[in-house]
């Protein structure tokens, strides 16, 4: 079960958790890297409901608040961290994904910003990750990207921009003034046009209902404009969208 890690990552402890599937998977089954945060008040609570037989919840990896790495479920089994999940043409990610959890009290606690230490560590592990499995920047997201209706995490407050810049997962590179005069156009966006882009860029689209659509819309703004998230559709966030649908 053990695995060297490179020198580069920060050192780390081991907290093993019991939630994962015992079948052991092959290395190239592993195409995607999730990140989470806890949503726990504090690291204790957090790592406690992640080790718990009665959670039915894990993670491969843990970042603490003081930037400090666990490994909780060794790279080669299923942890149990996305839960119903879609991404493309994939469902359930849980089976093809590592998964990490970041320490931070997320919104039921007093949602704040990821510290550098945190990020620090991610990047050193992300890093590693990324070349062992040669996993493609589009394929790196947050738990909300695959979950839009159920989940919030990592957040607005997650640095998506900054890590990009470390190669780690997809950003636009639009004008940032031009982009923030689009906010303002007052004529009608095409709002099928837009889902459309979304769904090339991976994301799940189905939606039963104008909250479910305004969610939806919401996740993407807090992944690539988080600067106002109001769940409403603007030539600023189709643009957006456009540049992306066909990166890789």
């Amino acid at each position: 079960m053990f695995e060297i890690m490179p020198k580069n990552v920060e050192k780390m402890t081991l907290n093993y958790s019991p939630n994962f599937d015992y079948r052991k998977r092959n290395k190239n089954k592993i195409k995607y890297l999730i990140f989470h945060y806890t949503g726990m008040k504090n690291d204790k609570l957090a790592i406690r409901k992640l080790t718990s037989l009665n959670s039915n919840v894990s993670c491969h990896y843990y970042i603490t608040r003081s930037g400090k790495l666990i490994r909780m479920i060794p790279d080669l089994y299923i942890a149990w961290h996305a839960g119903e999940s879609n991404w493309r043409n994939d469902k359930s990610l849980n089976y093809n994904s590592i998964g990490v959890e970041i320490s931070n009290p997320g919104r039921q606690h007093g949602y704040i910003k990821f510290n550098k230490y945190q990020i620090q560590s991610l990047i050193k592990l992300s890093k590693f990750l990324i070349k062992k499995y040669k996993i493609k920047k589009k394929n790196i997201l947050g738990h909300s990207d695959i979950a839009p209706l159920r989940k919030l995490d990592p957040g607005e407050k997650f640095p998506w921009k900054y890590l990009s810049k470390k190669k780690i997962g997809i950003w636009h590179t639009l004008n940032p003034q031009k982009l923030k005069s689009l906010r303002k156009k007052k004529s009608d966006v095409n709002l099928v046009i837009f889902l459309n882009y979304l769904k090339k860029i991976g994301y799940c689209v189905k939606y039963s209902n104008a909250k479910e659509l305004s969610k939806i819309i919401k996740i993407f703004q807090m992944r690539f404009r988080p600067e106002i998230i109001n769940g409403k559709l603007d030539f600023e966030c189709y643009e957006i969208a456009k540049s992306l649908k066909n990166l890789k």
